[in-house]
């Protein structure tokens, strides 16, 4: 996830589907060497080490900053936005940009560090001594925003107008005065601000040393969760059961400390969202993606009504193929019989995704070189490491950083492909600097499934064997299936699990129940759900650390559809056009984003081109079944 904060922050990657990127059995990773000498990242670009004397200096920089900041401009904000030069408004952006600049630095470092090994007790407390301490640094910066949107809309357009320095931060002071709606006094966002370290910043790092922690036992073998869930991509029917089992027991076992979770955090946020006036459940979320309501509202519902067309025709296709009536759920993520089962090595991954962007712009793969050339990338699976795959922009002084659990898989592959795609876009939205960079996820899956796409076309029309492309195209509608029709179902049930806490604690039943209804609703009558399905809400760790984030992969990747079509039928300079809207970082509405496209997100028609592409590939799928 994109934060406009101080505090770490990550894309993870990992809610697509019930099968995360795991470890690889011993005697694949031996027979072939395929994952042998997997890069780790090197974050000495941000500090050398827990105890770096830089780090230390950094942190005490950062805390007088905040202090001498406070001093000179609490109080004089709106003085300073009709003064202008280095007494001006701008002059104090840009010093704030820079303080968010190295608390954002330290903290980037603190959570990589964390998420490489999120089972070491060292790293566990630096990770949450430094957040502390970094919480109550940056309460001294609180004032900031709330007093700049104390000042009227007059006083600021002036300034805006009249001082250059102060122009350059325009598209934030507009973007910031959106939340005034929402402002509390300032005394009660400091105590929201010091209480969210002991309120949903504890209960997420519960969540997160929980579920690194937690052991399945597959067949007599005991195993984390990456393999596990790997395990559902198996070819033998009988081994994705036995992990289906595996992890619902686990599961299982754990449900009241995840029930706990739950209801305690979706409470925090109800307990917010009616001292800051939200109407809806969802319309904090909207606000920070800078997105309307009416848009969501449009493209869930297209979504659903497509679920007819979409994922209960391409189940039931499956199901055939398989040799089966109905599958069971441990079935849906199984690979057809014409799927190729050797494990791509490293070094053919990095070539193929490097190729597909060098074949859209030569500056998309250069890009995304320098992440295997500096070290940017962890790809090995390793105990205690963080699950599925994020991309984590740092700070712009920086550069991103990207996680991944490789298995080898085509799957990997693409996942390789997508957070690179994040990264090339980190890179190039770092230039609007670390109060402009942010991109509203909405927006932030736009590059990363735009890359999925640019590679998997390129091995699909690399691909003249019938029987591969069947299994290529079969699970490209599977991840797009994922992506969309998925993550809206996981956008319904966690409105209908907040909607239910407030009306009172919910039971784990309960919380399973409005799973499963949503499950069944979204997979369709080709999919048998039993009861061991019911806790695999437990471990979608969006659910947790961001709610409600998960539509915005659903519309990353029907923009990206409508995009990419753009792209097929477009004559020269798209590419410009493309990285132009990369290089806006948070600069810009995705109306103005999307206008040099001709493609208008608040047009229903727009959800419904998008899903057509994914019909489109099931039709193909069907017609070479014939």
């Amino acid at each position: 996830m994109f934060l406009k904060s101080s505090t770490a922050s990550q894309t993870v990657r990992q809610s697509a589907s019930d099968t995360s990127r795991g470890t690889p059995s011993p005697q694949d990773n031996g027979s072939n060497g395929a994952l042998d000498n997997l890069p780790e990242w090197n974050l000495g670009d941000l500090y050398s080490g827990l105890d770096a004397p830089e780090l230390a200096r950094d942190i005490e920089s950062a805390a007088s900053g905040c202090s001498v900041f406070e001093d000179t401009w609490k109080g004089e904000l709106e003085k300073a936005a009709k003064a202008g030069g280095e007494k001006g408004l701008g002059a104090a952006l840009r010093q704030y940009e820079a303080l968010e600049e190295l608390m954002g630095r330290i903290m980037s470092f603190a959570g990589l560090t964390y998420f490489t090994d999120t089972s070491d007790p060292a790293r566990a407390k630096f990770y949450g001594d430094i957040q502390s301490r970094i919480t109550d640094i940056s309460s001294r910066l609180l004032f900031f925003t709330l007093e700049l949107n104390r000042i009227e809309d007059s006083v600021i357009e002036a300034a805006i107008s009249n001082d250059p320095q102060t122009r350059h931060y325009a598209p934030w002071l507009i973007d910031l005065r959106k939340d005034r709606p929402f402002q509390l006094e300032d005394r009660i966002e400091q105590l929201f601000h010091e209480k969210s370290l002991t309120g949903h910043g504890a209960w997420n790092r519960l969540f997160d040393e929980t579920m690194s922690s937690l052991r399945f036992d597959v067949n007599g073998k005991t195993q984390s969760l990456e393999p596990t869930l790997n395990m559902l991509q198996s070819a033998d029917g009988t081994e994705r059961k036995a992990s289906a089992m595996a992890l619902s027991k686990t599961f299982g076992e754990n449900i009241r400390t995840f029930t706990l979770i739950t209801n305690t955090l979706a409470k925090d946020k109800e307990i917010s969202d009616r001292w800051r006036g939200f109407a809806d459940i969802a319309d904090s979320r909207h606000l920070a993606n800078r997105v309307e309501r009416e848009v969501v509202d449009a493209l869930a519902d297209a979504v659903t009504q497509a679920y007819p067309r979409l994922s209960h025709r391409y189940y039931a296709m499956k199901a055939k193929w398989l040799g089966m009536d109905v599958m069971d759920f441990w079935d849906r993520n199984a690979p057809l019989p014409e799927t190729p089962q050797a494990l791509i090595s490293w070094d053919q991954a990095r070539e193929t995704v490097l190729s597909a962007y060098r074949d859209f712009d030569p500056e998309m793969s250069n890009i995304a070189a320098r992440f295997f050339d500096g070290k940017w990338i962890d790809a090995p699976v390793r105990p205690g490491k963080a699950p599925g795959a994020f991309a984590h922009p740092t700070v712009p002084s920086a550069h991103p950083y990207v996680l991944l659990n490789y298995m080898g898989k085509p799957r990997d592959v693409m996942t390789l492909a997508h957070e690179l795609g994040h990264g090339v876009h980190q890179v190039l939205a770092g230039k609007q600097g670390a109060l402009m960079a942010h991109t509203p996820l909405t927006l932030a899956e736009t590059a990363s499934v735009f890359g999925e796409m640019l590679t998997f076309r390129a091995l699909l029309n690399a691909t003249r064997d019938v029987k591969e492309r069947k299994a290529m195209l079969a699970q490209k509608v599977e991840d797009m299936i994922n992506t969309v029709v998925r993550q809206i179902a996981f956008y319904q049930f966690e409105r209908k699990v907040h909607a239910a806490r407030r009306e009172g604690e919910l039971t784990a039943q309960q919380i399973g129940e409005l799973w499963m209804s949503v499950q069944s609703e979204s997979l369709g009558p080709a999919i048998r759900i039993s009861p061991a399905y019911e806790s695999f809400w437990t471990y979608i760790p969006h659910f947790i650390h961001s709610p409600f984030y998960v539509y915005a992969y659903a519309f990353g990747d029907c923009l990206v559809n409508s995009l990419y079509a753009v792209y097929q039928n477009a004559e020269d300079g798209f590419q410009e056009k493309y990285f132009e809207m990369l290089r806006a970082g948070g600069t810009k509405h995705h109306s103005e984003l999307l206008a040099p496209f001709n493609l208008d997100a608040s047009d229903p028609a727009f959800w419904s081109r998008g899903l057509s592409m994914i019909e489109g590939l099931i039709d193909e799928l069907e017609a070479l079944d014939a």
